[in-house]
């Protein structure tokens, strides 16, 4: 079902379109409040094939299983007491949560990439909650986006970086957050450690649950711990407070540039433009990229992550 440059009104009849081509084994690129996700049945080792296939994904990078309910995450895992607790706190929202794998779970192996735990979330876009609702199913759903490219957050980004790849679209616009979601994984003892900072601070999780545990080091996890991630496929140089010769400059607060992520300085504001100005990067003639500093507080942490990941050589 791949392959059809087209997008789907965010109406009842593009979800009931989207949904019937997602029962059937295709691909739709859907709305969230982070990203747009390609997303694909779970339970489908032919669907989940074609995400990677789409995407040229290593298949050692396990995918994001979005649900519509705590009770569809039940069904699929392990829900503890300190599950209860996040989910009950920030779900719907922008939060991962790694659990162990229930027994007999209706999920395809690619999309765990053979770890005895999963990745769970409950999306807030209205869009995506509805797509869910609609098709009854949990969905795979990494960003919509060549893999290690940067991630989409608007319908153009998908066409531009997926080609004659690109699935059927659902425009919802802009996504409002503008950065993939915050992955926690919890242990059996009740602690917790954070695999990928995102809209939900570290803080904000501290606040509820304790401290964090140290993170275990190289192992894969979770999405986006490839050290190598959200390429815009030029050299990237942070930390500048002026452009250098021949480079596109993303500026931040009081440094100007060719895009200002928050001319104000505002993180929220930043994370969600982050994945466009770098689009708009990508897309200049100029070979380089320069970033200004950006306050490595709250959001801020989440920004780096992302901009040391897409200067990785």
């Amino acid at each position: 079902m791949s392959g059809k440059q087209s997008t789907l009104r965010p109406d009842a009849t593009g979800i009931a379109s989207a949904a019937q081509i997602l029962r059937e084994g295709g691909l739709v690129a859907m709305p969230t409040e982070t990203v747009y996700g390609l997303a694909a049945r779970a339970d489908s080792a032919d669907a989940v094939a074609q995400i990677y296939r789409t995407k040229g994904r290593p298949d050692f990078n396990p995918l994001i299983v979005h649900v519509a309910s705590l009770g569809m995450a039940r069904d699929l895992a392990a829900v503890d007491a300190t599950a209860e607790t996040l989910a009950a706190e920030f779900w719907p929202g922008p939060l991962t949560i790694v659990l162990p794998l229930r027994d007999g779970a209706a999920i395809a192996p690619a999309v765990t990439a053979g770890l005895g735990t999963i990745a769970l979330r409950q999306p807030a876009h209205r869009v995506a909650a509805r797509l869910l609702s609609e098709v009854g199913l949990p969905l795979a759903a990494p960003s919509a986006n060549r893999s290690n490219a940067v991630s989409p957050t608007m319908p153009e980004h998908v066409f531009s970086s997926l080609g004659a790849m690109a699935p059927p679209i659902i425009d919802g616009g802009a996504c409002e957050a503008g950065l993939e979601s915050t992955i926690v994984a919890l242990d059996a003892d009740g602690g917790w450690r954070l695999l990928r900072p995102g809209p939900i601070t570290q803080g904000a999780i501290s606040a509820l649950l304790g401290p964090p545990e140290k993170s275990r080091g190289a192992t894969i996890e979770a999405p986006g711990q490839l050290r190598k991630h959200y390429s815009p496929g030029k050299p990237v140089r942070l930390d500048r407070r002026a452009p250098e010769a021949g480079s596109f400059m993303i500026g931040f607060g009081p440094i100007e540039g060719d895009v200002n992520l928050s001319p104000s300085g505002d993180l929220a504001e930043a994370a969600a433009g982050l994945y466009a100005a770098l689009h708009a990067a990508a897309a200049s003639d100029l070979p380089a990229i320069c970033v200004a500093p950006i306050p490595k507080e709250g959001m801020g942490r989440a920004i780096n992550d992302r901009l040391q990941r897409a200067a990785a050589k």
